[in-house]
C-alpha cells in the first residue's frame, strides 16, 4: 500500500518496509517485559525478548535493510539492559553493527541504552515520511508512529477473531506493537478518533499475511480489561 504517497509493505510480523528506500520499520518492541513483571510477583514466561529479537533478525535475513527504524518502546523501562541476558544482548549488537540502525526514544524508553549500537533520535524523516513514537493530534499526512498497539476485533458470521493490526487512512499509519507480549488497543477505541476523523482502515496481520479489513466488519471489545494496551 502507500502512506503519503510511499509505497509501503506490511507484513504479517507486524513490520512495515520501504522498498524504494530499503528501510525496515518496527515498533514497541518492549524488550525485557517479561522479567519486568516477575520482578513485581506476575510471573510470565521469560523468553519475550529473545522470541522479539530472533524474529527481527529473520526479518532482516530476508530484507536485508539499508536501515533499521525501532519506533521507540523498543525497551519496557530503564531497567531492560540490565536484566537482558547474553544472548539477546549479542543480538542486538549483530543487528545494529549489520546496518543503520535508529532508536526512537519512547515514553517507556526515553533513554535507550547507548551500548547496543545504533543511533538515538527522537524522530526520523525518510523522503516524506517522518516517524516517530507517539503520533501527534489532529489529522496529519506524512506520519508514522506506533505507541497506540492497534488491534482488531473482526466478525465474520459466526466466527471472531482478535489480532493485531496496522491502523491507517493512506495518510498516516499506526504500526502494531511487535512485543510478544505486547497487548492491543482496539481501533474502535477513542484514542483513534482525532487521528482518522474520516475513517480508517485495519490491516490485520494474520499468520502469513496481512488482510484488510472495512469498517463494518470491526467490532468494539466486550471487556474494557481486553483494550489495554499493556
Amino acid at each position: 500500500m502507500e502512506i503519503a504517497g510511499v509505497a509501503m509493505v506490511l507484513r504479517a510480523s507486524c513490520t512495515a518496509y520501504l522498498p524504494k528506500h530499503q528501510v525496515l520499520v518496527v515498533s514497541d518492541v518492549h524488550l525485557e517485559k517479561g522479567s519486568a513483571y516477575a520482578a513485581r510477583g506476575q510471573m510470565l514466561p521469560p523468553y519475550d525478548s529473545l522470541t522479539a529479537v530472533s524474529r527481527l533478525m529473520a526479518e532482516m535475513e530476508v530484507l536485508r535493510p539499508r536501515q533499521v527504524i525501532s519506533l521507540g518502546d523498543s525497551f519496557h523501562d530503564r531497567g531492560a539492559r540490565a536484566r537482558m541476558n547474553s544472548d539477546v544482548v549479542d543480538a542486538l549488537r549483530i543487528m545494529s553493527g549489520s546496518t543503520e540502525w535508529v532508536w526512537i526514544t519512547g515514553n517507556h524508553d526515553v533513554a535507550p541504552p547507548d551500548d547496543l549500537g545504533g543511533r538515538i533520535a527522537h524522530e526520523v524523516s525518510v523522503g516524506p515520511l517522518v516517524f516517530r513514537h507517539e503520533p501527534v493530534a489532529g489529522p496529519v499526512v506524512g506520519e508514522v508512529a506506533g505507541h497506540l498497539h492497534p488491534c482488531a476485533r473482526v466478525s465474520g458470521g459466526a466466527r471472531v477473531v482478535r489480532a493485531k493490526c496496522f491502523a491507517t487512512d493512506g495518510k498516516r499509519l499506526v504500526m502494531p506493537s511487535f512485543g510478544p507480549l505486547t497487548g492491543g488497543l482496539n481501533v474502535c477505541d477513542d484514542a483513534f478518533a482525532p487521528l482518522f476523523p474520516q475513517g480508517l482502515r485495519a490491516c490485520v496481520a494474520g499468520r502469513d499475511a496481512v488482510y484488510a479489513v472495512s469498517a463494518e466488519r470491526l467490532a468494539p471489545d466486550r471487556s474494557r480489561l481486553s483494550r489495554m494496551a499493556g
